[in-house]
């Protein structure tokens, strides 16, 4: 036997750092500083002096989510230290005693709010429960549960200033949010919006009088998430204030200016009292006065008033839905809204592409730009700061002044370092994998898996992982005993700083002739499409087929050097090539393009045009061809593009072969289904058809074993509505769906399925088997790379048999009415 001492670099403790590692944030009440959960630990880091402060450090555990107490003296997060997800809470300081409360709910927890009295804190679990928790006495109280799982997770606990209420919302099961106030001491929700207007965000004034939220009326066919027609919706949302209290005027009551009248003459003065009469206070006055301690006094009183507690809440349930009032900021996209001072609220709104923190007031009844750029901000419980991140920087300041400047406040965030210790960190991650799993996998009996066995099994191979990839392979191993599709994980530290160069592209084949290379075949792009544009197409340029690129940036390029590596590092920089039509050089000339980083785009767009052109050809310009690359954004991007211009045709080949899958394309089937109804004459022209935009010929479909999820729900859909034939090949067989997990300590990735297709006829299906086709056709390799295409060209057959057997005919226009009888 023969021993080998490996080196295992990758597997040694570590210091790391990074702006990369901060996954969430909480300002201190008076914004001296910032805690950030920073690679599965608490640390916070000071808006100016000092050092930065590690609350916690412990490599094998994952403590998340941190929330800084109101009265500045504690911090929450949640950590795994035990197994399992408990409440930890701890001076901010780090000192003192750690208390760990043990949570009701299902596995994985955020979104820590504390009441304002800081004895309180609301929580989420991932079953999107809305749970608090009293810290004296360690008892927990469930609020509520979402009805509806999804995507948006909207659900949240906010406050009001008593520390007696909590406003929250829910949704319906058609995905339209109703505001709700739980009352503590009821144990009891109260619905304030009448679940017609979707309303996000609530939040109270710190007056307690007010209850701020969003509110759409158009909201709708987005909150219809899964749904492909959503695609071009934009939502806009108001601003509405409720009023609480039956005996509360509204404090946006219409201004008016009026005209106060000549002061009247004030009253002629008392005749002094004599000295030492009874109630002569005068040499008690001078004496308050003249005191010493008059300033000392004033601070003692300002102290004592603001240590007060609040003056408790009054909410009268009756008519509260009709005290609710428009707010002066325009209609427009809004999002994430934070109260602030008394009658101050803060909020995101999209201008030009960017998001930009304002505030609003409404003793002004003013809004001010106060951050220009952002994409989250925080104000500080006291409501005088603000902390906001654009991309990887973090900023302070103040939440009461003018526009904040990008320069000021910045923290010093990447300085902050925790220590790495693989080993113990990949048992760690293996386990959250294995709860992820427990806790999100959409059937709770685990598809008849011994869950727990699983884990011990594979458990076995984690002393000799070495690398971060060797604990991915591992992982899989256990997944794959669930034997679902969607399921995959990855990423995470591997400790090398490896940077990918990337090579530039000219859009173009390429062959060897006379000893240097020739283009063979010049991809057409659209040049105004950043994402379409093609090298050696833009203006001035006139490279052509059989024309030779003899020299890149003036040093010659010949075989059997290996052409690309003379665009290394060449994308999207502007470099100069030799081109010529004579391999000798003469005649060349040197012009000046910038490569791209990708053909994709380009090739991709040669093959769907070049197949419009083949089905037109086929069959002389009666058939749309169309194609989809997936079911989500860039899928209806290309039905747009190629569906409505052919809709006058007479017939339809939809070719949904590589899909990638997204959404419920349903915005593609509903157009392929739209019957006639009626034809417009005009006075000039031809008559319109109602819908313009639809074919009622014969229609097919192309599929293949590439095509899934989404792309295999489109098939179905398209058998199930009698559309026409499938041509191809059995698809994938993935219809399962991942809406969102928690990140790994390291950065890295899993999903566990959690979201599965079924129906009332078939029960579960699809998932593991795929749509089969009603025409099988395979794709000969030999037929391909002689430029065939044998499953379009039995497309194209069966679709010019299906117009000849029953020829779609336009009506022709009636006799115009005559109105003289």
């Amino acid at each position: 036997m023969i021993g080998v001492s490996a080196d295992l670099g990758l597997s040694r403790e570590r210091w790391v750092r990074g702006a990369r590692y901060i996954r969430n944030s909480s300002l201190s009440p008076s914004g001296a500083r910032v805690a950030f959960e920073f690679r599965g630990d608490v640390v916070t880091v000071p808006a100016e002096k000092g050092d930065i402060r590690h609350l916690t450090q412990t490599p094998g555990t994952h403590e998340r989510g941190p929330a800084w107490s109101p009265d500045g003296r504690q911090v929450a997060y949640f950590s795994d230290e035990s197994g399992e997800y408990a409440l930890h809470v701890r001076q901010q300081d780090g000192k003192g005693e750690l208390r760990k409360f043990k949570l009701n709910g299902s596995g994985f927890f955020e979104r820590a709010a504390w009441s304002p009295d800081s004895k309180k804190i609301a929580f989420i679990d991932n079953s999107w429960t809305l749970y608090y928790i009293d810290l004296a006495t360690g008892v927990q109280k469930k609020v509520a549960t979402e009805p509806m799982y999804g995507i948006d997770k909207s659900l949240r606990g906010a406050w009001s200033p008593d520390s007696r209420f909590i406003a929250y919302t829910l949704n319906s099961l058609s995905y339209t949010r109703t505001a709700y106030i739980y009352a503590l001491d009821e144990d009891k929700s109260h619905a304030v919006t009448d679940g017609l207007s979707d309303v996000a965000n609530p939040v109270f004034d710190r007056n307690g009088k007010f209850l701020y939220f969003f509110a759409s009326t158009d909201a709708g066919p987005s909150n219809n998430w899964f749904s492909l027609q959503n695609q071009d919706n934009r939502p806009t949302r108001s601003l509405w204030l409720m009023v609480l209290r039956n005996d509360v005027p509204s404090p946006l009551v219409r201004e008016s200016d009026e005209e106060k009248g000549a002061a009247t003459a004030p009253p002629a003065p008392k005749e002094p009292p004599k000295e030492g009469a009874a109630g002569d206070k005068s040499e008690e006055r001078v004496v308050a006065d003249t005191s010493t301690s008059r300033g000392a006094d004033a601070k003692a009183k300002a102290a004592a008033a603001t240590a007060k507690p609040p003056v408790p809440m009054r909410i009268d349930w009756d008519g509260i839905s009709t005290r609710v009032i428009d707010m002066p900021p325009p209609v427009s996209q809004y999002f994430d809204l934070e109260a602030g001072a008394e009658g101050q609220i803060f909020f995101l709104r999209e201008v030009d592409g960017k998001r930009q923190v304002q505030r609003f007031d409404l003793k002004d009844r003013k809004t001010e730009t106060i951050v220009a750029d952002a994409d989250d901000f925080e104000i500080s419980a006291d409501g005088k700061k603000i902390a906001w991140r654009l991309k990887e920087q973090w900023n302070t300041g103040s939440a009461t002044g003018k526009l904040l400047s990008p320069s000021e406040g910045k923290l010093r965030v990447e300085a902050i370092e925790t220590k790495a210790d693989p080993r113990v960190e990949w048992k760690q991650i293996y386990d959250e994998v294995w709860r992820i799993n427990r806790d999100y996998f959409y059937d709770p009996h685990m598809h008849g898996v011994n869950w727990k066995a699983m884990r011990d099994k594979y458990a076995q191979f984690l002393p000799d992982v070495a690398t971060r990839s060797d604990l991915n392979r591992v992982i899989q191993w256990l997944c794959s005993e669930l034997a679902v599709g969607h399921h995959r994980g990855g990423g995470g530290d591997n400790f090398i700083d490896a940077k990918p160069v990337p090579g530039g592209l000219l859009g173009a084949d390429y062959e060897v002739a006379n000893g240097h290379y020739r283009f063979k075949k010049i991809y057409g792009g659209l040049n105004w499409n950043p994402t379409l544009r093609a090298p050696l197409t833009e203006p001035g340029l006139n490279v052509k087929v059989g024309e030779y690129l003899l020299a890149v940036d003036g040093r010659p390029l010949t075989p059997p050097t290996n052409l690309y590596s003379a665009f290394e590092n060449t994308a999207n920089r502007s470099i100069e090539i030799t081109v010529g039509p004579n391999a000798d050089g003469k005649g060349a000339r040197h012009i000046t393009v910038v490569p791209v980083a990708s053909e994709d785009a380009l090739r991709n767009r040669d093959w769907v045009e070049g197949n419009i052109r083949k089905v037109d050809a086929a069959t002389g310009g009666r058939v749309a061809y169309v194609y989809v690359p997936n079911t989500a954004g860039l899928g209806h991007t290309y039905f747009k593009r190629y569906f409505y211009p052919q809709a006058y045709k007479d017939a339809i080949i939809i070719d949904e072969r590589f899909n990638g899958g997204g959404s419920l394309a349903d915005y593609y089937i509903e157009l392929l289904q739209k019957q006639e109804i009626a034809w417009w004459a005009m006075r000039y022209g031809a008559d319109m058809k109602t819908p313009s935009a639809s074919i009622q010929g014969p229609r097919a479909m192309l599929i293949d074993e590439t095509a899934g999820s989404g792309g295999d729900l489109l098939p179905w859909m398209f058998r199930k509505n009698k559309l026409g034939p499938l041509i191809g090949k059995r698809t994938w067989g993935g219809l399962v769906g991942i809406l969102g997990f928690p990140v790994l300590l390291d950065g890295g990735t899993i999903t566990a399925p959690n979201l599965a297709f079924w129906t009332r006829e078939g029960g579960w299906g699809v998932e593991n088997e795929g749509v089969p086709p009603d025409i099988e056709v395979d794709q000969n390799p030999a037929d391909v790379i002689a430029g065939r295409d044998p499953q379009l060209e039995k497309a194209i057959e069966v679709i010019k048999a299906e117009l000849a057997k029953s020829p779609p005919s336009r009506p022709a226009r009636p006799a115009y009415p005559d109105k003289s009888r």
